[in-house]
């Protein structure tokens, strides 16, 4: 090497380091916060208008692999971020900076990662984040794209769908700096935000029609595969399990409120209703950077991603909001309940004559 070519590249080298410093100084400069992560349905605390400067928002999901029940006597060994199917939801604004301390314990028996839909490069964090039992690693990256994403493992070849259908999935909402917009550019604000993250399960049967019940998650690897195949889930869920948003859990609300419903679906299409209600603006793509479609009877989620709808409820009583494949909601399990208090208004609905004896 000649001592031009020398002092080129030196110069190219220190260039390169004084680059890479001042971003990182940059970034570094950014205001840090800890967003606390809260369990499904609910939403982390959260501004829904951005204040001052991007931030770096530090987060921290540990990797929990444990057997839950999703149905009566049906049982699968889950593969959650923080303890949940689905995750935990993320909430950041446009242009902050998510880093997440991704743990996967001793405990583990796999290799995890995370894939984030609203990340640009390295699979979604997927290389970088690939993490065996007893490490952690650190992710940062800047959340350009305003909507709502679907996260999710994926350590590659089969066990990415295998990773996914065992819960391991969950979704980050990117709001707005300024906010979610009507079409006709005035703010939307919500009172209350619930997240349902759709989950297909795959249990297969014994020669006695039983579902089977395994003694460690890859002992069921080959069957589960085999069901898989058939694209028939046995079951399909809101929030991990049959009934984990009917009864005691439904969810709460007041004639008045506004509500943010935000439903993922990490593997296949789905169609959100809400009886005796509307989509009355409507990201089926979670997109928030484009004008909501407005009046929906019912909506689509495509395979792989999240979506948003804000209703503001009018009557009270019990509301089920369900996928209107009405075979997943009434026999598969694709169903929540809404239990909303007020004062009823006959002007909008009223039963003018009780049932009675034909005449």
């Amino acid at each position: 090497m000649n001592f031009i070519s020398y002092v080129f590249k030196r110069l190219a080298s220190i260039a390169f380091f004084l680059i890479c410093n001042s971003v990182s100084a940059d970034i570094d400069g950014a205001l840090r916060v800890t967003q606390v992560l809260v369990d499904p349905p609910n939403l982390p605390v959260h501004d829904q208008v951005a204040s001052g400067p991007p931030k770096i928002v530090q987060i921290k999901m540990i990797i929990d692999e444990k057997e839950i029940e999703i149905a009566p006597n049906v049982y699968i060994h889950a593969f959650t971020f923080n303890g949940t199917v689905p995750g935990p939801m993320i909430v950041v604004h446009q242009n902050d900076y998510v880093e997440l301390t991704l743990v996967n314990p001793t405990s583990s028996t796999l290799l995890h990662n995370i894939d984030f839909h609203a990340s640009t490069g390295a699979l979604g964090g997927g290389e970088l984040t690939k993490v065996s039992p007893g490490e952690e690693v650190v992710l940062r990256f800047k959340a350009t794209k305003a909507g709502v994403f679907v996260y999710h493992c994926a350590p590659g070849g089969p066990m990415v769908p295998w990773h996914v259908v065992h819960g391991m999935n969950g979704a980050i909402m990117v709001l707005p700096r300024d906010g979610l917009k009507d079409n006709n550019g005035n703010r939307i604000k919500y009172d209350k935000a619930f997240y349902i993250g759709e989950q297909d399960f795959y249990i297969p049967k014994d020669s006695s029609g039983n579902y089977k019940r395994y003694k460690t998650a890859l002992e069921g690897f080959a069957d589960e595969l085999e069901v898989m195949k058939t694209l028939q889930p046995s079951h399909v869920v809101f929030n991990g399990a049959v009934g984990a948003l009917t009864g005691e859990n439904s969810l709460k609300a007041d004639v008045g409120d506004t509500v943010l419903l935000i439903h993922s679906q990490a593997n296949r299409q789905t169609y959100p209703h809400l009886i005796g209600g509307h989509g009355e603006f409507v990201w089926e793509r979670g997109n928030f950077s484009d004008l909501p479609q407005t009046n929906l009877e019912s909506w689509i989620i495509g395979a792989g991603s999240a979506g948003a709808a804000i209703y503001t409820f009018k009557q009270p009583g019990t509301y089920a909001y369900l996928s209107h494949n009405l075979i997943e909601a009434f026999l598969l399990g694709a169903v929540a309940h809404i239990e909303v208090d007020g004062k009823w208004n006959n002007d909008l609905m009223e039963q003018v004559i009780k049932p009675t004896a034909i005449k």
